[in-house]
């Protein structure tokens, strides 16, 4: 009996001794679940900050928006600017078309006979592109020349000069001009300047001339005392007088190129009335016109006055401003073709 309880004692030690065993293991195996619920938790502590990173990148987003809204309105900018341009450029064909017909219908009325004083600047301006007829003498001496100027003569440019000259009243005269008036004469060539100082000597006269008085003598001396002395009157040489047919102009607007003029070494190279009338010793509103006669004497061709067809040009025409226009628009369709290209979201090959 002892043995069978001893038996029973240790079968039953072993038994107690294996569930002790497995207590220990499943004790042992209970750590993972800790570790899993450490994990568990930093993934918790870390899902604020994922959260807020996210709301972070939603934010940039947001505020990206505008700039980019901005950047493609952009792209339509030189497309607005060139369609402006070409706008611009028809209002200003319109002007220029009626800048052109002012000048013709001036130049096709009656001219006038410039036998008045100088008249005042708003009178100027109301007499421009006017067709008036002057008489006068011309004063060689305080002739100015503008330029170079060039102009094509059969195929060929050569340069020159615009020659203005004052023309003076004649005494006496009713049909003559009251006031001295600046006269454009026409083109010449660059070596009439150059003889202009011999010319103007060989071709000057007096403008004011009086009758000389001059005693006859008698042969014998008793005479002396008998009569009086007889006043004879010398031939009073005839003053060639000019009738010149212009066109009453004002200053012209040179361009950024176009040096300045230098009156004290006699350099011009615009037309500047009020300053060329000074240089001449004239009032600043001395009327300035353009000798537009025809009559040109084939022996003596120079000075070549302007022809009436120069003054209804202009350096841009209204056809020029029709073919800007044109430009301007085709330019325009080109760049918004462009933005709207580049804006346009690509399709996916599949």
């Amino acid at each position: 009996m002892k043995v069978k309880e001893k038996m029973a004692v240790a079968s039953i030690s072993k038994t107690l001794t294996k569930l002790g065993g497995g207590s220990s293991f499943l004790l042992s195996h209970r750590a993972p679940p800790r570790l899993y619920s450490s994990s568990a938790a930093a993934a918790l502590s870390s899902a604020p900050q994922l959260s807020s990173s996210s709301q972070d990148q939603e934010n940039v987003r947001k505020g990206s928006a505008p700039s980019s809204t901005w950047s493609k309105w952009l792209l339509f900018l030189p497309g607005a600017i060139s369609f402006g341009l070409g706008t611009w450029q028809i209002f200003r064909r319109q002007d220029k078309i009626k800048m052109l017909e002012y000048r013709q219908n001036r130049l096709q009325m009656d001219p006038l006979r410039l036998n008045i004083t100088s008249p005042l600047t708003e009178d100027l301006k109301s007499l421009e592109f006017r067709r008036v007829i002057c008489q006068g003498v011309f004063d060689e001496q305080r002739s100015i020349y503008v330029g170079p100027r060039s102009r094509s003569i059969s195929g060929v440019t050569e340069n020159g000069y615009y020659v203005i000259t004052p023309l003076m009243p004649i005494p006496n005269n009713p049909q003559s001009v009251k006031s001295p008036v600046l006269v454009n004469r026409g083109w010449v060539p660059r070596s009439w300047r150059d003889k202009s100082s011999e010319v103007s000597r060989d071709s000057e006269q007096p403008l004011n001339l009086a009758p000389s008085v001059q005693q006859s003598q008698q042969s014998s001396w008793w005479w002396f005392w008998l009569k009086k002395p007889n006043i004879v009157e010398d031939d009073v040489p005839s003053i060639a007088s000019v009738e010149v047919v212009g066109v009453v102009r004002g200053s012209e607007k040179p361009s950024i190129f176009v040096p300045a003029n230098d009156p004290s070494s006699c350099q011009w190279f615009y037309v500047d009335v009020p300053a060329i009338a000074c240089a001449c010793g004239l009032s600043e509103n001395t009327v300035y016109i353009e000798d537009t006669n025809e009559n040109v004497n084939p022996s003596n061709p120079y000075p070549l006055p302007k022809d009436v067809s120069t003054l209804l040009r202009s350096s841009v025409m209204p056809q020029d401003h029709l073919n800007y226009t044109l430009t301007w628009y085709s330019l325009s369709a080109a760049v918004t073709f462009m933005a709207f290209k580049r804006l346009r979201p690509k399709k996916s090959r599949r």
